[in-house]
């Protein structure tokens, strides 16, 4: 028999089974659609609201507006990429952002768990994660996405968790900037308390009258010369203490100046610094670009009730002639 013949013979026996089981699967349909239809107009109703937004690429305001080096990399305008979606995936997930909202909402009583149930937050956190989903779109944009029996509460809700994304990821930066700005703030003090330090020696060194090591010490030794071939002793004694001067504070003088010129532009850097990190501490910029927000729903989006039904009744057709054909099949071999 040919390959065409037997899948046939294969759709006539399946077409005849059906035939001869024709009322016990229409009953079983029909039983199976009244129970399903009765089911889903049991099941709660829910709304759906949602928020689509882009992770910024910028944390740090100094290095994206003060920082010349930086301005180019670092575009306050520009979407975050994989990297920062990720990020973003990861502060929304995060206990903090579930706490805020469960105690703003007060989603246990709304969730109508028991309060006396030892295993209440459990129970609390699945209900939240069953109703508020966060995902990254194919366009590295992140969908947040709240279910809820009351279209008003899941708009807020949804805008609410949006903003909490700002505050949450702007104070754990802070928290870092604070402890940053102290290091740098230290160490600036300190560096200007020695510059100060040193520029009070130097003009203590000036008082005496040495002003420039080098041309001070060429043109009095020119002029002490000078004085010696002329034989004037009045003006010898007069060169020689400015020379004595010269030989006492010269060399502290130089080392002092050449120093203070170092610590100089050390502190011009810690100076940037403490600035750029007292701006990061005082400052903040938005983390994130919202392309739409939530409003409240106007149609339900659980439950799709013919689907409920349509999946049932089927799903309950297809077990009955499986059982069947296993019935049959054990009453065949049996004989």
């Amino acid at each position: 028999m040919k390959e065409n013949e037997v899948e046939a013979v294969n759709t006539i026996n399946i077409l005849h089974f059906i035939y001869n089981w024709r009322k016990h699967l229409f009953i079983i349909a029909i039983t199976t659609f009244i129970i399903s239809s009765i089911i889903s107009f049991t099941i709660q109703e829910k709304y759906k609201s949602t928020v689509i937004l882009f992770p910024s690429t910028t944390s740090s305001i100094s290095k994206a507006l003060l920082n010349e080096n930086n301005f180019k990399q670092d575009d306050v305008l520009a979407f975050g990429a994989e990297e920062e979606a990720e990020q973003m995936l990861q502060i929304l997930n995060s206990d903090e952002i579930r706490t805020k909202i469960c105690e703003k909402y007060k989603l246990l009583t709304h969730y109508e768990i028991d309060s006396t149930d030892k295993f209440k937050r459990t129970k609390l956190y699945n209900e939240f994660q069953n109703n508020i989903t966060f995902k990254r779109t194919e366009f590295m944009s992140i969908k947040i996405e709240v279910m809820d029996k009351d279209p008003e509460l899941a708009a807020l809700m949804a805008n609410d968790i949006a903003a909490l994304h700002d505050s949450t990821k702007i104070r754990m930066q802070r928290e870092i900037a604070i402890q940053a700005l102290r290091i740098v703030k230290k160490e600036y003090l300190e560096k200007e308390a020695e510059v100060n330090s040193m520029t009070d020696a130097i003009k203590t060194i000036n008082s005496y009258g040495l002003y420039d090591y080098e041309s001070q010490s060429e043109v009095t030794n020119e002029q002490y010369a000078i004085a010696i071939s002329k034989g004037d002793e009045r003006a010898i004694k007069a060169l020689e203490g400015k020379l004595k001067i010269i030989a006492n504070y010269g060399s502290a003088y130089v080392s002092l100046r050449d120093n203070l010129e170092l610590q100089r532009k050390q502190l011009n850097l810690l100076k940037t610094k403490y600035e750029g990190t007292k701006v990061d501490v005082e400052q903040v910029l938005p983390q994130k670009f919202i392309v739409s927000n939530a409003f409240p729903a106007e149609k339900k989006s659980y439950p799709i009730r013919w689907i409920i039904v349509l999946v049932s009744t089927i799903g309950s057709l297809l077990l009955a002639i499986i059982s069947i054909l296993l019935i049959e099949n054990i009453k065949s071999i049996k004989k």
